[in-house]
Order: C-alpha cells, then sequence, then structure tokens
C-alpha cells in the first residue's frame, strides 16, 4: 500500500511553547485513523501545522505527503495536491458568499491540475447534486460565508468543500463535536459512500459514538505532544473503563 503521509520526529511550538515532541505517524492509502487525548495534548496543533496554519514553526523533523515535503509547501498547495482539513471551528467571512468562495476554491483546484474549469452554470449542476446528498438547500449558497450559519451547518458546509475538492487525505478536527445523532450520521455516511478511492480518513475526536459509523484501520492516542499508543478498537474500550491514565502512567 503507498504511503499518503509520514511524520518522522516531528517537534513544533507555537508562541515558544514546545507542543509537538518527537511525533511519528505514518498513514497509507484506504486507511482510518482517529486520534485521541486529552485536552491540550497537541492533537488540533497537528491537524493545522499539517494544513500549514503559520502560527506553528517546526523546530525539528520531516513530513512527507504523497512523496512530496510537505513542509516546502503553502498552505493552497497542501490542498491543491490532496490535503484537506475541516475545522472544529469554521470561520465567518462577510462579503463572500458561499457560492463564490465554492466555486473559486474548486475551480483553483481545477486549474492547477490542469482540468477543466466550470462556468457558473456547470457549477451550480454540479454543487446541487452535492446539496441533496447532505440535505442543504439552495439558499444556502447566497449566504456569506458561515455568517450565521448554525454549528451543524458549519460542519455540514465543511464537508460540503471536501467534496468538492476530492482529497487525497482527510483530516477531521472534532466535527462532530455541537452535532446531534442524525447529524453524525449523516455526515460520516456521507464521507464514506463518497470519498474517492484511495484515500484516507484521520480523524480527531472525543466521541466513541462515531464508531458506529467508521471502522478505523488505527487507533491512536496522544499525550504530551506525541502518539504513546496505537491499537485498534479494544484501545477504546480500555480508554472508556480507565481514562487516559491508564497510558499516561506506564
Amino acid at each position: 500500500m503507498n504511503e499518503l503521509l509520514k511524520i518522522r520526529d516531528l517537534s513544533a511550538s507555537v508562541e515558544k511553547k514546545l507542543i509537538l515532541k518527537k511525533l511519528n505517524l505514518t498513514i497509507h492509502e484506504n486507511e482510518i485513523h482517529i486520534i485521541m487525548g486529552p485536552n491540550g495534548s497537541g492533537k488540533s496543533t497537528l491537524s493545522k501545522l499539517l494544513a500549514g496554519h503559520p502560527s506553528y514553526l517546526i523546530e525539528n523533523g520531516m513530513i512527507d505527503f504523497c512523496n512530496k515535503n510537505l513542509l516546502e509547501m503553502s498552505p493552497e498547495i497542501r490542498s491543491h495536491e490532496g490535503l484537506f482539513l475541516a475545522f472544529q471551528y469554521p470561520i465567518e467571512i462577510s462579503g463572500v458568499t458561499n457560492y463564490d468562495f465554492l466555486r473559486i476554491a474548486f475551480n483553483e483546484k481545477q486549474k492547477y491540475l490542469n482540468l477543466k474549469e466550470l462556468d457558473p452554470l456547470e457549477f451550480m449542476e454540479l454543487i446541487q447534486k452535492l446539496f441533496q446528498k447532505l440535505k442543504i438547500k439552495d439558499e444556502f449558497l447566497n449566504r456569506n460565508l458561515n455568517e450565521g450559519f448554525s454549528g451543524g451547518e458549519k460542519k455540514r458546509n465543511e464537508i460540503l468543500q471536501m467534496l468538492l475538492l476530492n482529497p487525497r487525505l482527510i483530516i477531521l478536527d472534532e466535527i462532530d463535536s455541537g452535532l446531534d445523532i442524525d447529524a453524525i450520521k449523516l455526515i460520516f455516511e456521507t464521507i464514506s459512500q463518497n470519498k474517492i478511492s484511495n484515500s484516507s480518513l484521520m480523524i480527531i475526536s472525543h466521541n466513541p459514538r462515531i464508531l458506529n459509523y467508521l471502522k478505523p484501520t488505527h487507533v491512536h492516542i496522544m499525550v504530551d505532544g506525541k502518539i504513546i499508543k496505537t491499537g485498534n478498537l479494544e484501545l477504546i474500550e480500555a480508554l472508556e473503563k480507565e481514562g487516559y491514565d491508564l497510558f499516561v502512567n506506564k
């Protein structure tokens, strides 16, 4: 199986505080990785760093994505190359409609890949098919990006972007937080049914309920900036019974 992501001895800081500490992780094609850990363990730092957030400073280590040096890529190139991050707290942008944002993002990737860009009518036809899958109303397009959206609408908008961009590596940072059971089911079923072949998921979550909709190939426990244990579903069962102290004190 081909490697999508390879992280070796990664150390990173924010505002001179070391957050990630010699972290190692490898993700191959067609895998589902769940990362769990107590608050402040560095999970969201890892996701933002992979996406290219400028606040995080790489102190040491390497990251390869699809056999290319991820650290040499700008955030937009990382996206064009197939890395996607769905934010835990999507930002609101006034003056930019959801339609304009989605169409520009889609066509910029098409341009990067030397593929056909879609005109407004062609794009509308594409987006309406995705709206049906996510049970989103057409009026959603004319609203400013995430402005006035409920928590569930923001999360569905993130998944809508994912479906448009067809990424190779999908990173979901607490995508299930603030959602009811029906919304969680819809989002994960949509992802499972529509992600492109040979793509993989990296999911950061505190919610064991997502296991009702996903079958992870790997479960990681992250504590104090590094992955200290990797296993399968039995790891989550142990975590639910004994908490993170089971791993921290060993």
